[in-house]
């Protein structure tokens, strides 16, 4: 891809992010979230593959129908109330519609199915971005909306968001496909906790981006796109693969890893809202993205290939492991241990 081009859409994606972040008015809002999409359409299509262009055009798709159903929404916001401020949200129609608007965004159960076909057709690097910092600005919006909307609404969107990220994950091969499954679980989390307690629902979102991150980095380093290859993959750089399995069972959510501190704060907020069999009802839906997160770990780990392979096998090629994977694997295995 053409440098300068590169630079443009990296610059636009900051650029559309800032004004989404920093916006009080709706119009700035969603003037934002369009740059965003323009700006990572030539990042998804840059390898010119069908299944690339396929994914580009999906994704505009489904932003350009999202990004329509919020301008009508805060369209229908101001028709009642004359109001464009994004803190003023009170119509009940316009919070329904804005609901349903950011969960097409992220990719909440229902509006699901785009996602892990264009995270499929990305490049990891890609991936990563779509997984994280796209997901970011949506996830603004609701936090400053988060008074007005419906929490019944809300809770049924989270606990199908985990169900079917754990299930659909099951019977997956595609690395990137899984790492979709699992965006979409986690999502249910953020989701649950959105109207009791904002603030978690940003550190969840923030500790999502901090597991997931090296994730993607050594898949892209050990380059390892499906379960076939991942058995072959320790011969590359040994001591990255060994601690895949440790970010692996991180995302997870086990203790006393990083990934155990979101879900632990998140049970004891539910508790608190007296929410008991909410709580419960999730914790153990986590459990089915567990088994895909083991079977990932046991693939890249433990598992030996078979003398017979139909494929060549993996060699040593590149062992400069960049500093900063180091910095996030780190931080995603033993934030939780190391800080108070």
């Amino acid at each position: 891809m053409n440098p300068q081009a590169k630079l443009l859409s990296i610059t636009s994606l900051f650029l559309g992010s800032t004004i989404t972040i920093t916006s009080n008015h709706w119009i700035m809002a969603w003037t934002g979230l369009e740059i965003n999409t323009l700006a990572i359409l030539p990042l998804i299509s840059k390898s010119h593959h069908p299944r690339a262009i396929e994914a580009a055009t999906k994704y505009f798709l489904v932003q350009a129908a999202a990004s329509a159903l919020l301008l009508f929404s805060s369209m229908t916001n101001a028709w009642y109330t004359g109001q464009w401020d994004i803190t003023q949200l009170t119509h009940p129609t316009s919070c329904l519609l804005l609901t349903t608007a950011i969960s097409i965004k992220l990719g909440l159960v229902p509006f699901h199915f785009w996602f892990p076909e264009v995270l499929q057709g990305t490049s990891l690097t890609t991936g990563l971005l779509l997984a994280t910092a796209l997901k970011f600005p949506p996830i603004t919006l609701l936090l400053l909306t988060s008074p007005s909307l419906n929490p019944t609404l809300l809770t049924i969107l989270a606990i199908a968001s985990t169900a079917l990220g754990g299930w659909a994950g099951l019977n997956q091969t595609q690395t990137r496909k899984i790492l979709a499954f699992s965006s979409i679980s986690h999502l249910g989390w953020m989701a649950i906790i959105l109207v009791y307690n904002p603030k978690l629902t940003l550190i969840t979102f923030y500790l999502y981006c901090l597991m997931t991150i090296p994730i993607f980095l050594t898949l892209d380093t050990i380059k390892t796109l499906k379960l076939t290859t991942m058995s072959t993959a320790w011969t590359k750089i040994p001591p990255l693969t060994a601690t895949l399995m440790l970010m692996l069972l991180s995302l997870a959510g086990l203790p006393p890893l990083t990934g155990f501190l979101p879900k632990w704060l998140i049970i004891q907020e539910l508790t608190k809202q007296e929410m008991t069999p909410t709580a419960t009802i999730i914790a153990l839906l986590s459990l089915l993205g567990l088994f895909f997160y083991l079977r990932l770990a046991y693939c890249a780990t433990i598992t030996l290939p078979p003398n017979s392979i139909n494929h060549m096998k993996q060699w040593q090629t590149n062992k400069s492991t960049k500093m900063f994977i180091t910095t996030f694997i780190t931080l995603s295995i033993m934030l939780l241990p190391l800080s108070p």
